[in-house]
């Protein structure tokens, strides 16, 4: 306990300029009260009544020596009170050791300095422990100093000292008050802040979600609804090419079921980190963890297209570097969705996939030379290159469409890159 006496329980207050001009003030203020107080009363006599009938004749300091006491004694005590927010506790030392040298016949010289220097140690200090210590000693040392004949407060003051403590208590209960609806009001706020910080966060992850469905979902979906309708239309007079088509179909919706698995294995991941299920297999685990599709499965993704009678070039251009997955990402789903509403919308058309890692950014387009809307055209919510948008967003990336001049459509990708 007499070890942690001098940790500070709390930071040391920093006091307003208000605050310092205020504390000069009260200290400027009670200087010259208090040296007015002692010049007064140099060389003087006090007679007073110890008793019914009885007199004694108290002296007080006289000459010019007795002079520069009394003055130094009030400067001294009111002057430290300039600093009782800054060290209330040296102050409060200050102050008791000149109250104790203070003559017992002019104790009201340093003593009300002395409430004041209590006061601000009591509330300002940040040692708690020495604080309590210290308060303590100092009241008994002062308030044995005095006697009967010379009491320290006169008895017209008594009343004064007694309700000022009141008024302080009650300024006091009510600034407590006050403090602690304010506090209460920024924890209400801070709570409400959070609420809508969490729903905002829910929102922005349901949009990522629907976003990752909508890609996985149209571009397969898209290309099983073309080749299965070209098997029935030629399932009769070409079985062969037919089952080719099926074919196609199945392997498209084995790509949509693995990356299904793979969006809902993100999601519940954590619900279920203690182990997979029993009849779950070792196949659908690894799909579930496999990584997200990248640009290195251009040729796979083409392939599935071409399977729908469109053909699709790939030109790279530039050093090919890795890039961070949620950007590789990115750009693929670029690919994808664009290459989705060429299969939707321009049924006859050649398609040409553009990706180009230049020292800065990269550019990907996917353009078509236009052709007569598909099968699936008329189910489009318009959605997918709104969530292109955002998505590119993410990795400050902006994308570009619209008609090209020679017929067709044009869907273009920047997305800024780190300085290799």
């Amino acid at each position: 306990m007499i070890r942690d006496a001098g940790l500070p329980s709390g930071p040391p207050l920093r006091p307003t300029l208000r605050a310092r001009q205020f504390d000069a003030l009260v200290a400027l203020a009670l200087a010259v009260a208090t040296v007015y107080y002692g010049i007064d009363n140099v060389d003087n006599v006090v007679v007073r009544e110890i008793a019914p009938g009885v007199e004694r004749v108290v002296p007080r300091p006289s000459g010019p020596g007795g002079l520069a006491l009394m003055v130094t004694l009030a400067a001294v005590s009111s002057g430290a009170l300039a600093l009782r927010r800054r060290y209330p506790l040296a102050v409060l030392c200050v102050v008791t050791a000149a109250t104790l040298a203070t003559p017992q016949s002019v104790m009201r010289l340093t003593f009300y300095a002395f409430v004041i220097a209590v006061y601000g140690a009591a509330v300002h200090s940040p040692y708690r422990v020495a604080t309590l210590a210290a308060l303590p000693v100092s009241v008994v040392l002062v308030g044995t100093s005095g006697n009967s004949v010379t009491p320290i407060v006169p008895t017209e003051y008594i009343a004064l000292l007694i309700l000022a403590p009141m008024a302080v208590a009650a300024v006091g209960l009510r600034t407590w008050k006050l403090r602690t609806d304010e506090g209460r009001a920024r924890l209400s706020a801070l709570e409400h802040e959070r609420a809508e910080e969490l729903r905002r966060a829910v929102e922005h992850e349901r949009a990522r979600i629907a976003r990752e469905l909508h890609d996985v979902v149209t571009h397969n979906v898209s290309v099983m609804v073309i080749q299965a309708g070209a098997a029935r239309k030629i399932m009769k007079t070409s079985p062969e090419e037919a089952e080719e088509a099926l074919l196609a179909v199945e392997a498209g919706g084995r790509a949509a079921m693995t990356e299904l698995r793979h969006v809902v294995g993100l999601l519940t991941m954590a619900d279920e980190s203690g182990g997979t299920g029993e009849g779950q297999d070792l196949a659908d685990t690894s799909a579930e963890l496999a990584p997200q599709p990248g640009l290195d499965q251009l040729e796979t993704l083409m392939g599935r297209v071409r399977a729908t009678g469109m053909p699709v070039g790939l030109t790279v251009s530039g050093p090919v570097r890795p890039l961070p997955p949620g950007l590789e990402l990115a750009a693929y789903r670029v690919v994808q969705e664009a290459l989705t509403n060429a299969v939707k919308h321009a049924s006859g058309a050649r398609a040409a996939v553009v990706v180009e890692y230049g020292p800065d950014r990269l550019r990907v387009e996917v353009s078509d030379t236009g052709g007569h809307p598909g099968p699936g055209a008329a189910t489009g919510s318009g959605r997918g290159l709104i969530g292109l948008r955002e998505r590119l967003t993410v990795y400050d990336g902006t994308l570009n469409t619209g008609r090209r001049l020679t017929g067709g459509f044009r869907v273009e990708a920047l997305i800024p890159l780190e300085t290799p």
